[in-house]
């Protein structure tokens, strides 16, 4: 079986970045302690993917929007979504949907 972290290529980054997405949700569904949630190895390897997952993130938060708000924070270190919005995951996706647009990404 090849390593969900094997990225050499864009096809493989996908393959990476989904086995960890479902993993981490998988694993923190049930939690409600964001810093638990944050803190989960899976969601810790797609933070040290770094930058070239975030069209990627950016597409699973129109999916589905979750705690993804979190990871495009400590890859990006911003943070576009109006402290009103906290609390209101599609507020906040939408947020960083226009934060990719602004940013040059395909959302």
């Amino acid at each position: 079986m090849q390593s969900p972290l094997k990225t050499d290529t864009p096809t493989d980054l996908a393959a990476a970045f989904r086995a960890l997405a479902e993993q981490w949700s998988a694993e923190t569904g049930i939690l409600s302690s964001p810093r638990q949630i944050a803190a989960h190895p899976a969601h810790q390897q797609i933070i040290a993917m770094g930058p070239p997952v975030i069209p990627l993130i950016l597409r699973e938060m129109q999916r589905q929007p979750g705690h993804w708000s979190l990871t495009l924070r400590a890859i990006t270190g911003e943070n576009p979504v109006a402290p009103e919005a906290a609390g209101y995951t599609r507020e906040i996706a939408a947020a960083w949907r226009e934060w990719g647009r602004r940013n040059g990404y395909r959302v």
